[in-house]
């Protein structure tokens, strides 16, 4: 059962968008062009729920994706979302990552600084991309626990709170977690998925 005030979950499977958005028969996510009309369809429908969501990019029947197509659909949605501006608050998981996805997707991420969850076919969530090692410890704590305090993190990893409440909010900043206040709380995109 969905939380009152938590991101409705939204999908795209990436192999029908791209049939629809370019007109190709074929699950290839390749060229910058394809990648652009694949994310300008992405945010017009994003802009049209008009509200928090957690829209799950599902890349399970796409057979290929180059780098630019990754740069321009993954990088610049993140950009977008996640940057300075934030129009709406947007949450992003990759669904159905295997292998020919991780490392163009991977290496977008790196190049610009951002990070992503992405779920595995087993249905597994991982953190992809740039952040630091406290930040990834303490975003698999919080996945393991589906929902944590940052006295709880700061427990489990034997760290101060104070550190532990850091690198929760900024995992909260970009988008990587959901951060709820009063007791402040911060719930993994995993456990919003497995209520959705």
């Amino acid at each position: 059962m969905r939380q009152e005030g938590a991101p409705v979950p939204f999908s795209f499977d990436m192999s029908a968008l791209v049939r629809r958005q370019v007109a190709s028969l074929y699950s290839h996510l390749v060229t910058r062009p394809t990648g652009r009309a694949l994310r300008m369809g992405i945010e017009s429908q994003i802009g049209e729920l008009g509200s928090a969501c957690l829209s799950v990019l599902d890349f399970s029947q796409v057979v290929v994706l180059d780098y630019s197509c990754a740069d321009e659909t993954v990088a610049k949605l993140l950009q977008r979302f996640v940057g300075p501006e934030k129009p709406l608050p947007v949450f992003f998981v990759a669904r159905g990552l295997c292998e020919q996805h991780r490392e163009p997707i991977e290496s977008v991420l790196e190049r610009h600084h951002l990070a992503l969850v992405g779920e595995t076919s087993t249905g597994a969530c991982e953190l992809l991309g740039d952040v630091t090692a406290l930040e990834r410890a303490a975003w698999d704590r919080v996945e393991r626990r589906g929902v944590a305090t940052p006295a709880e993190v700061a427990g489990d990893l034997e760290v101060p709170t104070a550190a532990a409440e850091e690198a929760l909010r900024a995992l909260g900043e970009r988008r990587l977690l959901v951060r709820r206040e009063e007791p402040e709380t911060f719930v993994s995109l995993g456990a919003l998925l497995s209520a959705g």
